[in-house]
């Protein structure tokens, strides 16, 4: 428990990587998560208010082995410091959780039998329930952050969501949006009222009506997703797709040479565009 401890005292963009080495028989035949992530402060910003957390791992259990990821964009709002506070302490709360009730049992119980079962819907909007009210109750007021975090067993993507952060999956160079905005914008084009062209240059275009820390009790979305053989997954702030067209974000991540590569030089793209939010990316290759 103390490694526990050590790592989510760091500051939550802390790179984390723990790998438990699969027996050679299933090296050649267990997917495996290849990581990117990079984050920036942008052109106009003060500071840096996004945060993320990554851990990838390879799990072994009654004879089958699988991996294991855990990865989440916050992106805080409230100005000031409150904004840094909140994504941190969101960030550092849910990874605290989802770890806490899904990863550590598989690293302490005796014995494959001993070990216990919880859904893992139940433990990832758990945790975003514990980190909402952990703001709430910390934050000023006006502080507040999305969420968007992803718990990867196997080929499978548990997902959950607040805010205007995204998750994109991305197959064969096409990119299909998996979450769904709660900001006022995305209602306004869900009910027609504006067009997705006419969003881009609204004047509320950041206008919230749903974050961590809002409230005492939140909803939060909640996906599951089936990551093919050699798909991607993205998470990212609006800092990247707010100003990166999608079609060039896929073609970015088809021609990278690695994830970390093409992160990179998504944080560079947005940058070139302007740069007027903090940017933070990760992406995920499942290597089949």
């Amino acid at each position: 428990m103390s490694f526990l401890r050590r790592l989510l005292g760091r500051e939550a963009e802390s790179e984390v990587t723990e790998t438990v080495v699969p027996t050679e028989e299933a090296v050649d035949t267990v997917p495996t998560l290849v990581v990117g992530r990079a984050t920036h402060i942008g052109q106009v910003r003060k500071r840096n208010e996004d945060t993320y957390f990554t851990l990838e791992a390879t799990l072994s259990r009654n004879g089958e082995t699988f991996p294991f990821g855990l990865f989440l964009v916050a992106d805080g709002m409230g100005g000031h410091k409150g904004g840094e506070l909140a994504s941190s302490l969101t960030s550092r709360v849910m990874a605290e959780a989802v770890l806490r009730e899904f990863y550590l049992p598989w690293l302490t119980s005796d014995t494959d039998n001993a070990m216990p079962q919880r859904p893992i819907n139940e433990v990832v909007l758990e945790a975003a329930n514990e980190a909402n009210l952990a703001v709430h109750r910390s934050a000023p007021p006006e502080a507040g952050t999305t969420l968007t975090c992803a718990l990867i067993q196997g080929t499978n993507a548990y997902i959950a969501h607040v805010g205007d952060s995204r998750a994109y999956l991305i197959r064969r160079g096409r990119l299909e949006q998996i979450t769904q905005d709660h900001s006022l914008l995305a209602r306004l084009i869900e009910l027609g009222q504006i067009s997705p062209e006419e969003a881009t240059s609204h004047p509320q275009r950041n206008v919230l009506y749903k974050a961590i820390g809002q409230g005492s009790t939140l909803d939060v979305d909640f996906y599951l997703k089936s990551l093919p053989a050699n798909s991607y997954l993205l998470l990212c702030s609006d800092g990247l797709w707010g100003f990166v067209p999608e079609d060039r974000i896929s073609a970015i991540v088809h021609d990278a040479p690695t994830p970390q590569i093409a992160c990179q030089q998504l944080v560079r793209e947005a940058n070139a565009r302007g740069g007027e939010d903090n940017i933070t990316v990760i992406l995920v290759h499942i290597k089949g």
